[in-house]
């Protein structure tokens, strides 16, 4: 359903809102400012790369990358509580005119830690398979390099000891270790590695799942998706850099529990925010380009007809900060 928001506003009136969420057309590092202190359980974002070839979404350049995004460690630091974690998604890049690798990304991370007093509590690598063979200049031209398909994910948090649970992330189990759970001892004979480890008869329990690896493959593919297509039907430009949902999904279900508060400092499309929702999160997103958050509103009006729509738009034009209700999520 789609109601008036007739909640007092704040200093920051956002676009939408939801049962759950606040998406908010603005500069984030005004918003983070007038957050209050340690109230935010996890930030997950993905920040505009630094890449050599200027994109319309406002990537910087290499040279004055790291800083920009270094000014936002402690304004995140500040809103982040005691138990909580920041994920930064950040694609790699190559130095400009040479078939070298830059290191922008992981002087980031040496700058939040050294600097920011974050604490690097894991690395992640998100593997895309789905990924078009990039650079072309060294890979498809020259044929210097291999494609790039992996982004640094890096895992910051405030102390040593941020909140996080693995058994919410459990993968499921090989078609090997299936069979051996059917009869372990039929297949497996606890004894010590050349390690010196001894794998006690525990290895056989069945615990739901398996341990993920910090490498995540998730293809990043959209063309059908209800976004677009509403994109296109009211010829609304989508964000031309969007993460798949499996992304944000994990660290959430990972970093946080039911009812904790989500941030998004550079929101694009609505991705963060529309798992944060589904997984039963409160979330705040921000994004400086209004465009984008108007259309992050499909995320959340994918059950609605064409009339429903126009009339959610009409309301975020007339700046009247319209609620949606998914009617998806009120069956949850």
């Amino acid at each position: 359903m789609l109601l008036n928001n007739t909640h007092q506003r704040h200093d920051h009136r956002p676009t939408f809102t939801t049962p759950l969420g606040q998406a908010i057309a603005g500069d984030s590092m005004t918003v983070l400012t007038s957050l209050e202190p340690e109230s935010v359980d996890l930030v997950v974002t993905s920040p505009p790369f630094a890449l050599l070839r200027e994109k319309d979404y406002g990537n910087r350049s290499q040279e004055d990358y790291i800083d920009w995004l270094c000014d936002f460690a402690p304004l995140v630091h500040r809103v982040l509580k005691s138990t909580g974690s920041y994920i930064i998604d950040m694609g790699g890049a190559y130095q400009r005119g040479v078939p070298v690798r830059s290191l922008y990304n992981y002087r980031v991370l040496l700058r939040h830690v050294d600097q920011h007093e974050f604490h690097l509590a894991e690395e992640f690598f998100w593997h895309n398979p789905s990924k078009l063979p990039s650079p072309i200049e060294w890979v498809n031209k020259r044929k210097m390099r291999a494609k790039d398909s992996v982004n640094t994910i890096w895992w910051l948090s405030k102390t040593p000891w941020p909140k996080a649970n693995v058994s919410n992330v459990l993968t499921p189990y090989s078609q090997r270790m299936r069979t051996l759970l059917k009869d372990a001892k039929k297949f497996y004979t606890p004894k010590q590695r050349p390690s010196g480890h001894n794998i006690s008869e525990a290895f056989g329990k069945d615990n739901g799942g398996a341990i993920p690896s910090n490498l995540l493959q998730f293809p990043n593919t959209e063309s059908n998706s209800t976004y677009l297509r509403l994109c296109e039907t009211f010829n609304i430009r989508p964000h031309p850099a969007r993460f798949p949902r499996l992304l944000p999904d994990f660290f959430i279900k990972f970093l946080t529990d039911q009812g904790d508060i989500v941030l998004d400092i550079f929101g694009g499309s609505g991705t963060t925010a529309e798992s944060a929702e589904l997984l039963g999160r409160r979330w705040k997103t921000v994004e400086l380009d209004p465009d984008y958050v108007k259309s992050a509103s499909f995320r959340f009006l994918g059950d609605r007809s064409e009339c429903e729509v126009k009339v959610a738009l009409s309301a975020i034009d007339a700046g009247a900060s319209p609620i949606i209700a998914p009617r998806q999520l009120q069956l949850l």
